[in-house]
């Protein structure tokens, strides 16, 4: 598997795939027992790569009777930020993840969500190249949600790379460049949101004025499924579309929106998970 530099990659995968292992692998917290892996053209544990990296575990505590402020300026210093940097740093990274206002609350007045905005900061403190994100979002509300992403949006633009794990599909179909599906400690599949998903499968046409004529052209354009006013139109390609739309203005029916429909990357997941329990060369040793 190969993340590249600057991009925003989904690693993605049931419980007990090997996600959060493979996370700590990458970070040096524990040790492989065979293969080998580089991050920031390093061996994996190497310090100085090391201290490029930001990380958000998935299970944290931060000590109750410290500030944002506090726990922001103790990890700054732990990374080595020089002393007349560290009140800026802690500044920019809490305004980033929306805590300003709460910068000197302490930490046990804060909400799950709120912790989760203070671990994120705590990641991204001091610009790192490469930021580990586990399960970023997995306590924050729709609004926290839309800002995370607005978030790694703005570390993709300097030029960071994010490799995201979480659960939320939808949101890692929405943000990443790449995705990586893993079972059983193995990758699955792998590419780009496009690749992965291929073309579309579907389109949903909402219409009007539909005659006789009308249902006869869409049988022979491919009609899939009816639910007036929406039509599902099934083997319509993209390139077919806008002729498809001519035919049916010119027999009378009118033509209120279009949308093109395909899997949603958890569709793909859970196909991909199936596809794998059946393939009879999976039954193998993973630990091998």
């Amino acid at each position: 598997m190969t993340v590249g530099r600057g991009e925003v990659f989904g690693f993605l995968g049931p419980n007990g795939a090997g996600k959060t292992t493979a996370v700590k692998l990458l970070l040096g917290l524990i040790r492989a027992t065979s293969g080998a892996a580089e991050v920031l053209g390093a061996p994996l544990g190497d310090l100085e790569a090391r201290r490029s990296i930001g990380y958000l575990p998935e299970l944290f505590r931060y000590q109750e009777w410290l500030t944002a402020r506090e726990v922001l300026h103790f990890h700054a210093n732990l990374i080595g930020i020089p002393r007349s940097g560290r009140r800026r740093m802690a500044a920019e990274a809490l305004d980033a993840v929306g805590l300003t206002s709460r910068a000197d609350s302490r930490v046990a007045s804060f909400s799950k969500g709120m912790q989760q905005r203070l671990g994120i900061a705590v990641a991204i403190l001091g610009e790192p190249e490469l930021i580990f994100l586990d399960e970023p979002t997995s306590a924050l509300d729709p609004v926290g949600r839309r800002d995370v992403r607005g978030i790694v949006e703005r570390l993709r633009a300097r030029g960071a790379t994010v490799f995201l794990n979480s659960h939320l599909l939808t949101e890692v179909e929405r943000v990443c460049d790449r995705v990586a599906f893993v079972d059983a400690g193995r990758v699955i599949a792998e590419g780009s949101i496009d690749e992965i998903l291929g073309a579309p499968r579907e389109v949903r046409l909402r219409l009007g004025n539909v005659g006789e004529a009308g249902e006869t052209l869409l049988r022979a354009l491919g009609l899939c499924r009816s639910d007036p006013p929406w039509y599902t139109m099934r083997g319509l390609v993209d390139e077919r579309i806008p002729s498809a739309i001519e035919q049916l203005v010119a027999a009378g029916v009118s033509i209120y929106a279009v949308e093109s429909a395909r899997a949603t990357l958890e569709d793909r997941f859970l196909q991909l998970l199936t596809e794998n329990d059946e393939d009879p060369s999976d039954h193998h040793d993973h630990n091998s």
